[in-house]
């Protein structure tokens, strides 16, 4: 246990190089009257937390592409249609966890790498930490292996920053008896409660990435809360 908690420790807070990203800014950015290093951020938390609301909240105010994991590209959107389906009941978790890297992997080399070459910013809902926290602890897999394979995909460029929205799972499942549930959020209370303590396990042992916001607050002082990290993180 120990062994894959220090891996953890050891890929998740690598230094990622930034001096190769850059060039010209696209899609209206936000015009600052500075050149800005163009940045990958992450929005994560539980199903019903709110990140699809601020990640298109997030991107929009900084002119970022916006996109998401899995779906953000053609064959994501393809992946992530098995891996939704509530008829793939008899999905293993191994297969859900290559599935995700290959959407990863596609997602990498055709939406984030060309964004930050051009100098756009990157706001994406969900990340490498969620296969970490759901494949990793939710589906009891551990972490080295899915560590391997999502660094592999990612071609080692983790997020620049992580926003974590921290909602309470009694809530969360509140909001999730108002929806038509896929599969994942079909899952019972036990599957989240794990995925829950994996999130907190990856934010405690990379703190300088992360960054807990709460989701309960109205969402207008959840979108201020999340643009005032972010500026004083990335002076963004």
């Amino acid at each position: 246990m120990r062994d894959q908690e220090a891996r953890v420790k050891e890929v998740c807070c690598q230094e990622v190089p930034r001096e190769e990203e850059g060039g010209t800014e696209e899609a209206a950015p936000r015009r600052t009257g500075r050149r800005v290093t163009a940045r990958y951020i992450a929005l994560e938390g539980l199903e019903g937390c709110g990140k699809s609301t601020h990640t298109k909240r997030l991107g929009e105010h900084l002119g970022a592409v916006i996109t998401r994991e899995p779906g953000g590209t053609r064959i994501g959107g393809l992946l992530r249609g098995i891996l939704a389906d509530t008829d793939n009941t008899d999905m293993d978790p191994r297969t859900e966890a290559l599935l995700m890297a290959a959407d990863r992997a596609q997602h990498m080399a055709e939406v984030i790498k060309p964004a930050l070459a051009r100098g756009q910013h990157v706001v994406s809902d969900r990340s490498i930490y969620s296969t970490l926290a759901y494949q990793g602890h939710g589906r009891r897999l551990g972490t080295p292996d899915l560590l391997a394979i999502s660094t592999w995909a990612l071609d080692g460029r983790l997020p620049d920053l992580v926003v974590f929205i921290d909602v309470p799972t009694e809530i969360l499942n509140q909001r999730l008896a108002k929806r038509n549930l896929d599969r994942f959020e079909r899952e019972g209370a036990e599957f989240f409660a794990r995925i829950n303590d994996g999130f907190h396990q990856l934010i405690a042992a990379d703190p300088d990435r992360f960054v807990v916001v709460d989701g309960t607050a109205p969402k207008d002082d959840v979108e201020a809360d999340i643009r005032a990290r972010v500026r004083d993180r990335l002076s963004l």
